[in-house]
């Protein structure tokens, strides 16, 4: 129980920031007139991403088959993967290496994005382990 809430509300939290933090916490570049800039688009797949990695922790908290919380701790690692290849390797950011997104947002998402890996990783080796 304890470790289907922690992983859970973890990933909720981490999944709305992924999801809002380049809208509202740690913006991305502004938009300016016609030019849209490359990190916005990535900021509007953050929002995908993250509500995905946050229906995936409610769905961790409520369901109790090992087996399916199993599956949905791999999904949510496989979108924390996602969420981190977004800005780095997918859509990008502005070239600019002193532009708000370069030093703020994807910095940010990197670190979300690493601890919920490493928290998936941790719980998916606990799950195995339990299953047996």
């Amino acid at each position: 129980m304890k470790n289907r809430i922690i992983l859970g509300g973890g990933a909720i939290v981490f999944g709305l920031l992924i999801a809002l933090g380049p809208q509202f916490l740690f913006r991305v570049c502004p938009v300016m007139g016609d030019m849209i800039m490359k990190c916005h688009w990535s900021a509007q797949a953050e929002i995908g991403v993250g509500a995905l990695i946050a229906a995936l922790g409610i769905a961790h908290i409520v369901f109790v088959n090992l087996k399916t919380r199993l599956g949905l701790t791999i999904g949510i690692f496989l979108s924390a993967v996602l969420a981190l290849f977004i800005p780095h390797v997918l859509i990008g950011g502005c070239a600019n290496h002193t532009m708000p997104c370069r030093k703020i947002t994807f910095p940010a998402i990197t670190v979300i994005s690493i601890l919920l890996l490493i928290g998936t990783a941790l719980t998916t080796l606990h799950l195995a382990r339990k299953k047996k």
